[in-house]
């Protein structure tokens, strides 16, 4: 049987790399891509001040805890030997599962530009494959 207890904190200490990459890359693609600000400036997104954009950074770690679980799940059946390698494995497969249906679906339903939609999909796979390395190094 799965602990949850332990489920619940590898989830939360995944949710901290999770939140830290999207905190970084948030700021580094918006210097990139000056256009990203200002496209996040539209009436389509809700304003910083209003309470329910605290859900963005409340989400890595509900994330961070359901991949966790699904890490205690998959993870015996990933055939390969070192950490890395499962690691990246289990990060690009929840990636390619989770993310890529839902940016395709964004990206042909709502009026935001290609150019966001592939920053959400490079945070969230760099989140994911952050996510696979702390379940591997956490793994004993």
């Amino acid at each position: 049987m799965i602990e949850m207890k332990n489920i619940i904190l590898k989830g939360l200490a995944a949710g901290v790399a999770m939140l830290a990459a999207s905190l970084v890359l948030t700021a580094v693609l918006g210097a990139l891509f000056p256009t990203l600000a200002a496209e996040y400036a539209t009436p389509l997104f809700r304003p910083w001040s209003d309470p329910v954009m605290l859900y963005a950074f409340i989400n890595p770690f509900v994330a961070g805890v359901l991949l966790a679980w699904l890490w205690a799940n998959v993870a015996p059946l990933l055939k390969r030997k070192d950490a890395a390698n499962k690691a990246v494995a289990f990060g690009g497969a929840a990636w390619l599962a989770f993310n890529v249906p839902g940016m395709l679906m964004t990206l042909s339903s709502f009026n935001v530009s290609a150019v966001m939609v592939a920053s959400w999909s490079a945070i969230a796979l760099v989140q994911y494959l952050l996510a696979g390395v702390v379940f591997a190094k956490l793994e004993k």
